[in-house]
């Protein structure tokens, strides 16, 4: 018989529904129950692409015999982190202060009241490689529950303390930050040199995952301050990933991370949220260096994007599991015998030299993923080859999918694809964003302007968005704006930074991670750095910063400076960590720089204008368009056609140049930084009144 899972609306609670484990969904129920039974509360938390969460459940949760364990002595609860992140947070932040790691799946125990006394995360079904198994941590946790509740009760209400106060700490770890942005970028590259692997790329040794954050940081001080290092730095470690086993060289698409220092094997689990930051990523180095091999990866990704994560709703998908057939990455992996089967004995033997592809292997079962160290001779024959293969690909068994639509991984989505549709001048992108907007609001926003974290099916959850949610989805809407002319998208973003500085706020220049009237947990989660995701603090520092750009309003841009302030001392100790924190710090130190654009809606000449605005290299140049009669943001306004053609008006601090009608003057009359311009007064830098 089914559980109490197969109610929900996540993917992956359902993949749990048919265990024999007594599961109940995170909520007040389940801890009713457990105070009821005097039992305490045991905790799985995981997510549908996780392969060692699917091991653990063939191994423990489908076995009748454990489940009987965990129903007899615990109130058993199943968490989806994707769907829930405030409460992976909270008890994954007191897994790692426990055992000094973490990592899904993720098993604590619980007081009734949700202090968390013990935590792990895998264990196998029986003792092996001195981990103990599964049966004997439930029977020892249960026995001290039972013959030692006054030292558990101390353990998690000292570990409650533990949490709370760091929370506070990360909210202050700023204090007395440089104000120096300049110099904080600066610092982070030296920093950052010492950590970059020089034989392979990327940061520090294996497992190694996309540095998104750090390479988009590194693109923008190198555009605007012509920074070797960091350029090098980038460059090196988006070609060593685009020409890796970690990259999908049939498919498009990254996996999650490299198992190993050379980006070879991935663990082959492929998220949103990766591809969309990736995109981003790889667009911004074609635009700066005009690298081919940026933008066919670019152009790869993002049709990867519409094809494999595209949902019926015109969102975009959470996952694609690593596992196909009950093994991990087996869609993804050959051997010399499957490409001659597919390709013929000559042009097999040709790809299998071009891909890598040996006897031996370099994966599990003799297979090799599929890598390019360089760019085959015969263009021709490999673009035919990679279609075949393509086409006998599509015949294995599939990966699954986990299909409910995360409003934060969606709006990181719409940022990229809208960049993409105008860079790559493909309108399908451009469609794409704006679908994926679209469901937001429809679905996901609801009238009092509150937004859902996740749908399925065109169904919104229950859970609020966390600040990730409403930062990331206010930055794909403005990025819309820009790209469309689309007052709505502006719109939606503004009421979307209101509810986050309504609801968010600490009362003084940061934010928590869920709303002040959200559930309230042991602890109150506010985490100022980056992970797999950018930090919702950073992401919104860059949302007011664009802001301040089309409205002029002094409060955006201080709220901006002071949110980067305060998560300074992280940039210079660990800046790993404050990829987005920093790239903010570089759009602060360069603008607000500003591009406006009007023309009449629809003409090709705007539209000229309006891409060449976006290949700017400047970071985090703010753009807007419009028609030149209503003007939907301050930035718009007195800016009128030039005897009836459209126009480019480029400014700093709202401080305009005289407009260009050429697209090929655009990126020339884009001025320096103001620290060029000692006068800055309307009729020195011969601006329009």
């Amino acid at each position: 018989m089914s559980n109490r899972l197969v109610r929900s609306t996540s993917p992956y609670l359902q993949q749990h529904a048919d265990n024999p484990v007594d599961w109940y969904p995170w909520g007040e129920e389940a801890f009713a129950a457990a105070r009821e039974r005097d039992v305490p509360v045991f905790l799985s938390v995981g997510y549908s692409a996780c392969h060692w969460c699917h091991v653990m459940a063939h191994e423990s949760f489908e076995d009748p015999a454990t489940a009987e364990t965990m129903n007899a002595a615990f109130v058993c609860v199943k968490v989806d982190r994707e769907e829930r992140p405030d409460v992976d947070a909270i008890y994954m932040s007191a897994t790692q202060a426990m055992t000094g790691q973490g990592g899904w799946p993720m098993s604590v125990v619980l007081t009734p009241t949700g202090e968390p006394f013990f935590a792990g995360t895998y264990y196998p079904p029986e003792p092996r490689h001195g981990m103990p198994s599964f049966r004997q941590v439930l029977d020892a946790v249960s026995e001290a529950w039972r013959d030692r509740r006054t030292e558990v009760e101390s353990v998690g209400a000292d570990l409650v303390r533990h949490l709370r106060a760091t929370t506070q700490v990360a909210a202050d770890d700023g204090s007395g930050a440089d104000d120096d942005f300049a110099a904080l970028g600066e610092h982070a590259v030296r920093s950052l040199v010492s950590t970059f692997d020089e034989r392979h790329a990327g940061f520090g040794g294996a497992p190694k995952f996309p540095p998104s954050m750090l390479c988009e940081f590194l693109l923008r001080r190198a555009g605007r301050t012509g920074d070797r290092e960091a350029l090098r730095m980038a460059e090196a470690t988006l070609e060593a990933m685009a020409r890796g086993g970690i990259y999908d060289q049939l498919g498009g698409g990254f996996a999650r991370y490299s198992v190993d220092d050379r980006w070879d094997v991935p663990h082959f689990e492929k998220m949103l949220y990766d591809n969309a930051l990736l995109l981003s990523c790889y667009l911004h180095w074609g635009r700066l260096t005009g690298s081919t091999l940026a933008d066919r990866v670019a152009r790869e990704t993002a049709d990867f994007l519409l094809r494999e994560l595209a949902t019926v709703e015109g969102g975009f998908a959470s996952a694609l599991d690593a596992d196909s057939d009950g093994q991990e990455g087996a869609y993804y992996v050959w051997t010399p015998a499957e490409l001659r089967d597919v390709l013929g004995d000559e042009l097999g033997t040709t790809m299998a030299d071009v891909f890598q592809v040996s006897v031996r292997g370099n994966a599990e079962r003799g297979t090799s993923t599929l890598r390019l160290p360089s760019d085959a001779a015969d263009i021709a024959a490999h673009r035919d080859a990679v279609r075949r293969l393509l086409q006998a690909r599509a015949l294995r068994p599939r990966p699954g999918r986990d299909d409910k639509v995360v409003a934060a991984w969606n709006g990181l989505a719409i940022t990229a694809l809208a960049e993409g549709g105008v860079l790559l001048e493909d309108e399908r992108y451009l469609s794409a964003a704006v679908e994926a907007a679209r469901l937001l609001v429809d679905v996901h926003l609801g009238a009092d302007d509150r937004l859902r974290r996740v749908s399925r099916d065109g169904v919104a959850g229950e859970p609020d968005g966390v600040l990730e949610d409403y930062a990331c989805v206010a930055e794909g809407f403005l990025t819309l704006f820009a790209a469309t002319g689309d007052a709505q998208w502006f719109d939606h973003a503004e009421r979307l930074v209101a509810q986050v500085r309504d609801r968010f706020g600490d009362g003084e220049a940061a934010f928590y991670d869920t709303a002040a009237d959200a559930e309230q947990l042991v602890a109150r989660p506010r985490d100022p750095t980056d992970n797999a995701t950018p930090s919702g603090q950073a992401t919104v520092a860059s949302v007011l910063a664009t802001m301040s750009g089309l409205t002029g309003e002094a409060s955006s841009r201080e709220g901006a400076e002071a949110l980067v302030r305060g998560v300074g001392r992280i940039a210079r100790q660990a800046p790993r960590f404050a990829g987005k924190a920093l790239s903010v710090v570089e759009a602060l130190a360069d603008g607000p720089r500003q591009v406006a654009v009007v023309g009449r809606t629809g003409s090709p000449a705007r539209g000229e204008l309006v891409a060449a605005a976006f290949r700017l290299t400047h970071p985090g140049v703010v753009i807007a368009q419009g028609d030149g009669e209503r003007a939907a943001v301050p930035l718009l306004e007195a800016r009128p056609l030039v005897n009836g053609e459209a126009a480019a008006y480029v400014c700093h601090d709202f401080v305009c140049d005289l407009p260009v009608t050429d697209p090929a003057h655009l990126a020339a009359s884009a001025p320096s930084d103001a620290s060029d311009h000692p006068d800055s007064s309307d009729t020195a830098r011969g601006a329009l009144p």
